[in-house]
């Protein structure tokens, strides 16, 4: 699985997290493109304004938004808990 990162991705990443939560995305990255499908993920379809993307869990109320783009290739948007992301 190959996986790239939108600008607004980067600054969330870098503005909004810990350095704890910032390791704990590199690791379920890691998870992801070894397995998306991986139930620890609990990779899932969004809706409403989210409507084309999917989210995974970090644990916690953490998570990764995204869109597969093809058989190979995720985009990742988002990253932020659920009062971050649904505002």
């Amino acid at each position: 699985m190959n996986v790239q990162f939108s600008v607004e991705f980067d600054k969330q990443f870098n503005s909004s997290l810990s350095q704890r939560q910032k390791l704990q995305v590199l690791e379920t990255l890691n998870l992801f493109i070894d397995n998306p499908n991986n139930k620890d993920l609990r990779n899932h379809e969004l809706r409403k304004e989210w409507k084309g993307y999917r989210s995974i869990s970090i644990g916690g109320d953490l998570r990764l938004h995204f869109k597969m783009i093809n058989n190979g290739f995720a985009y990742f948007v988002a990253v932020g808990t659920h009062a971050q992301l649904y505002k």
